[in-house]
């Protein structure tokens, strides 16, 4: 069953109506996807709206959908949240990526000390942008009814700002306390990616004088790509999702 987003305007469909997805989500649909009539699928708008229906026109421009059911999926009330570093090259954007596939809830850049990759200006209008997208087309890839939010970029002191409210698990291979034996107490999740450089001193005692707890994964030391999906993985088991 293949996914596809709807516009706004098609989120109060009701089954029998015929939801028309038109531009790059009808090429996307009926070129790259191949599907055709007859065909079931779902439809989303990304904020919990999910629709169930059958293929009726699959044409380059124009895809026709016949709902058949509907039904609004609830947003997690205790969520995961993913704060990555900025990195070279597209390591920060294949962490990106995978979090969103294994059910991340919102994802903020940070602009670290070691960050080698500076957000500034529209620089850092682009690359929200970027991010967003890689979320969207991973959201759709993993049949997802909530797309997560990319946060604006922030800075450490943004992060520290965060703890009155949030529960912050930086990941350090050199904590003691392992990931796996976190005792949840319900909070919203911050979990905290260093950049390839790691974590500089300054940052760790900021974030630990404001309440952030280091977290061990394992005894291996992960790049910075994989270390935010590996927790995430460990967390959705603690926390029964999966």
């Amino acid at each position: 069953m293949a996914l596809h987003f709807v516009t706004e305007d098609a989120t109060e469909a009701r089954p029998d109506d015929v939801v028309t997805l038109g531009g790059a989500e009808a090429k996307h649909a009926a070129v790259v996807r191949r599907v055709r009539p007859g065909e079931r699928v779902t439809l989303g708008d990304g904020r919990g709206v999910w629709l169930g229906g059958v293929v009726e026109k699959a044409e380059p421009g124009q895809v026709a959908v016949r709902i058949e059911s509907r039904e609004q999926r609830p947003a997690p009330t205790s969520r995961l949240i993913l704060v990555q570093a900025l990195a070279k090259g597209d390591r920060d954007e294949l962490a990106v990526q995978a979090a969103c596939e294994l059910g991340v809830d919102e994802i903020v850049p940070w602009q670290a000390a070691r960050s080698v990759s500076r957000w500034e200006g529209a620089k850092a209008v682009k690359g929200r942008e970027r991010w967003a997208s890689i979320v969207r087309e991973a959201a759709k890839q993993a049949h997802r009814a909530w797309v997560p939010e990319v946060a604006p970029v922030e800075t450490t002191a943004d992060l520290v700002g965060r703890t009155a409210s949030q529960r912050l698990l930086v990941l350090d291979p050199a904590a003691s306390t392992r990931l796996s034996t976190l005792q949840d107490d319900g909070r919203d999740i911050v979990l905290v990616v260093g950049p390839e450089g790691g974590i500089a001193a300054e940052e760790h005692e900021r974030l630990a004088a404001a309440g952030a707890e280091r977290m061990l994964l394992g005894d291996t030391v992960l790049r910075t790509s994989t270390a935010g999906p590996a927790a995430l993985a460990v967390l959705n088991v603690l926390r029964g999702r999966w």
